[in-house]
């Protein structure tokens, strides 16, 4: 499954590993790995009786890397029509960031080396962030000739806050992990070769304490949230799809070129 990504999952007593993977593409995710992520989620919160020992969850990237973003190698087959771009993301990309939010069990994640688009969407989407010294974080879709979703706006907006947000959207700024634990979207920054570990343990503290108070903490905390995007915005988030800007943007990335993007 190399060809287009894959998701390992594992259990070890109460943690279970969900790790991105996607050799040779810093584990960016593909639309196979988005349907595996939505599946393995709520496979976990539907109480299965193989996955009754689970307390907590351990969310990481294979070989050094969280996920560098989304695999633009898939995009030109559906990214340019409303419709298409409209399932990529209201079904593949928030059926998977969805089904961790609706998880009731704690989600810690391990942050290695880059952490940019999609990365930034799936670490926003875990309870406890761990991460290495020299992990780097953005969302520079704005070299792609294209927003990030509403819902998915929204997500990263919500805990990396507005203007770290902004500054990924608009100037297509990629930060250090020292910044981000200022700015409150870390829990904790260590070592690079400590992140496994770490994230491990305070996983596995979580998993000492009572499960029916994580899992009723992690329901009071999702009501707490804000509404999402209304219908109106939602209904042409879309309409964007055959832009010139948005075509051009693609195509000079998977061509190795920069992008001329025109002034309207």
């Amino acid at each position: 499954m190399t060809g287009v990504g894959h998701i390992r999952f594992g259990c070890e007593g109460a943690l279970a590993r969900v790790t991105l993977c996607h050799p040779g593409r810093l584990n960016a995710m593909s639309r196979a790995m988005w349907r595996e992520l939505a599946g393995i989620f709520r496979r976990l919160q539907s109480g299965a009786a193989e996955l009754a020992a689970v307390r907590a969850v351990v969310v990481a990237g294979e070989g050094g890397h969280f996920c560098a973003g989304g695999d633009i190698a898939e995009y030109p087959d559906f990214r340019f029509e409303p419709q298409g771009l409209r399932d990529f993301h209201e079904d593949d990309v928030w059926g998977g960031l969805s089904a961790m939010l609706d998880c009731d069990l704690p989600v810690v994640a391990a942050i290695e080396g880059n952490c940019m688009g999609a990365g930034m969407e799936i670490a926003s989407c875990c309870d406890i962030r761990v991460a290495g010294a020299a992990a780097r974080f953005g969302a520079p879709i704005a070299r792609l000739g294209f927003p990030m979703a509403p819902r998915e706006a929204q997500l990263v907006a919500r805990e990396a806050g507005l203007a770290t947000a902004r500054e990924m959207l608009l100037e297509a700024a990629v930060l250090d992990a020292p910044t981000l634990l200022q700015r409150g979207f870390l829990n904790a920054v260590v070592d690079d070769a400590s992140v496994q570990a770490e994230a491990t343990t305070r996983a596995s503290r979580i998993a000492l304490l009572a499960p029916q108070a994580a899992h009723l903490n992690k329901q009071t905390l999702r009501a707490l949230l804000p509404p999402p995007p209304g219908a109106a915005l939602l209904a042409r988030a879309y309409d964007y799809a055959d832009s010139p800007e948005h075509r051009e943007g693609i195509t000079a990335f998977l061509h190795k070129r920069a992008p001329v993007f025109g002034a309207g």
